[in-house]
């Protein structure tokens, strides 16, 4: 068998012995071969489409988690005033009994509505504001009753006045907690200045 040689040892040799040296201008050639060759990079437009995407996913997801944030911490308010649309559809309210009944019934709607709005629950006053919301619950399952009565017995000067009598009852009552809220702002103010 014939020996092995090692191929480093090989080459290293003939380095040594001849000088190989290249042509003049080889790289040169070789470089703008390669250019043609090569297709060119670009960078793309859609690149940058991507990163502003990307950048406004994060700006949605970045409100949405704060809007969550601020909700879990405010105070929940409760809601009174809520009817199922199917209940809405196949009774008789008291704005469907005549026009001047239906201006009635929107304008004390509307103030109970807006005055639950203005009102500012804080945590020193959610025990006083929970009390209140629970009469205006009584007044609104007893408005319900009410307008189930209407319903079933028809339309009579008794069940529209009292009625009335309870959207003017809801109406004062949230006045009352207005002044109650005002007057326990203004009494901690007062205690505040005093300190």
């Amino acid at each position: 068998m014939e020996q092995q040689q090692d191929l480093r040892k090989l080459f290293d040799e003939k380095r040594a012995t001849e000088s190989f040296q290249l042509k003049s201008g080889h790289k040169d050639r070789f470089l703008n071969r390669l250019d043609q060759e090569l297709p060119k990079r670009s960078t793309s437009k859609w690149f940058v489409f991507k990163i502003a995407a990307s950048v406004v996913v994060f700006i949605g997801f970045g409100f949405y988690w704060y809007s969550n944030l601020n909700i879990k911490n405010n105070p929940q308010t409760s809601v009174v005033d809520v009817q199922k649309e199917n209940d809405k559809i196949n009774t008789i309210s008291l704005g469907d009994l005549s026009p001047d009944l239906k201006k009635i019934e929107q304008y004390y709607v509307a103030t109970i509505n807006l005055e639950l709005a203005q009102l500012e629950v804080s945590d020193e006053n959610k025990l006083l504001v929970d009390g209140y919301m629970e009469r205006l619950a009584e007044l609104n399952t007893e408005y319900q009753l009410l307008t189930k009565e209407l319903n079933t017995i028809g339309p009579n000067d008794q069940t529209i006045s009292a009625l009335i009598q309870n959207l003017q009852l809801r109406l004062q009552l949230l006045k009352k907690l207005k002044e109650k809220l005002t007057e326990l702002k203004s009494s901690k103010n007062e205690t505040a200045i005093s300190i």
